[in-house]
């Protein structure tokens, strides 16, 4: 019946013991009572006890761990060139109001994320007037054309952006490293320029920096002249344009649209940038020509003209644009 004597927590614990069972007088002593069980039945053989195993340590969280300085979590990006924590961001450890306050201009900061260092006025100077030179050449230059066409297809910013920077190449504005280092191996070995147009002629070799599809001898292009005029000015020494003029010499005996082209001109003067400023060594001037910042500096430059062509379709809103058909020869 509930509530009587049999119903008790007593009695329960008693028929508990009455039918063998282990019973503990209290809760407290619960662990007391499993432990001398199970030793007694390890006395009489009738268990085995099983090795005891240490449980592995769960491990600490990783931010608290690296609060601690005891681990460090492996970087997935070196950055050398820029740094945007703190107060303000920094170029080269060059810090933003340094910047403007001091009139830094795009030829420095070119210098400060290429180069890792303020270059001299007259080389950051330089630097500009390369972009200003470079900026564009007409609507009928392979990029801008290509970024017109894309344009007028309708397309986003980027995608005729990028549609002109793609035909950059050794035949379009991507010459000005090989010009630089054909030019720096010629020169640095002492070859003649004849020895060195003929011995590019053997192996089959277009010289880079030389020749032109509109420009002539007697009709130079403007941009290359201002560059040697500049250089001949303010550069302390222009031994690689020089160079390149002899070599120029001699290509226009061959051919009066051999001249030396402004892939060439800024090859040849950027070498004479880097090695007469002292600031940089033989071993960092041969690999900003191995890697390819000179084409970087066209790149940058001609992105100005391919966007501004970008803008003037859209602005005008052109339509479609399809090639006349009087302008394909179709053959079969």
């Amino acid at each position: 019946m509930n509530g009587g004597e049999m119903e008790s927590a007593q009695a329960k614990n008693q028929a508990l013991k009455d039918a063998g069972a282990v019973v503990p007088i209290s809760y407290e002593a619960f662990e007391g009572v499993i432990k001398e069980t199970f030793q007694k039945l390890v006395e009489e053989s009738k268990i085995t006890p099983i090795k005891e195993v240490t449980p592995p340590q769960i491990p600490e969280d990783l931010s608290t761990a690296i609060k601690s300085g005891k681990v460090r979590v492996p970087t997935h990006i070196i950055s050398t060139i820029s740094d945007e924590r703190g107060v303000e961001q920094r170029y080269a450890g060059v810090p933003m109001s340094i910047l403007v306050e001091q009139g830094y201009g795009v030829g420095d900061v070119v210098s400060l994320l290429w180069f890792k260092r303020t270059l001299l006025r007259y080389c950051s100077r330089f630097i500009e007037i390369c972009i200003m030179m470079c900026a564009d050449h007409g609507p009928c230059a392979s990029g801008a054309h290509n970024s017109i066409v894309t344009a007028r297809a309708g397309k986003d910013l980027i995608s005729c952006l990028v549609s002109g920077l793609l035909t950059i190449g050794p035949r379009f504005g991507g010459a000005i490293d090989d010009a630089a280092r054909y030019f720096k191996d010629a020169y640095d070995r002492g070859l003649p320029p004849s020895e060195f147009v003929e011995g590019m002629k053997i192996k089959g070799i277009r010289v880079p920096g030389i020749g032109h599809r509109v420009k002539r001898g007697d009709n130079r292009d403007k941009r290359v002249e201002l560059l040697q005029r500049y250089a001949r000015e303010n550069f302390p020494s222009v031994e690689y344009m020089e160079y390149a003029v002899q070599v120029e010499t001699y290509t226009l005996s061959k051919a009066n649209n051999l001249i030396l082209n402004i892939d060439g001109v800024i090859g040849s003067l950027f070498l004479d940038l880097l090695d007469g400023t002292g600031m940089f060594t033989k071993q960092e001037i041969d690999e900003i020509v191995e890697i390819g910042y000179l084409n970087g500096l066209f790149v940058l430059a001609r992105s100005i003209g391919l966007i501004g062509h970008t803008f003037d379709q859209k602005r005008m809103k052109q339509s479609l644009y399809r090639h006349p058909w009087e302008d394909v020869l179709y053959t079969k």
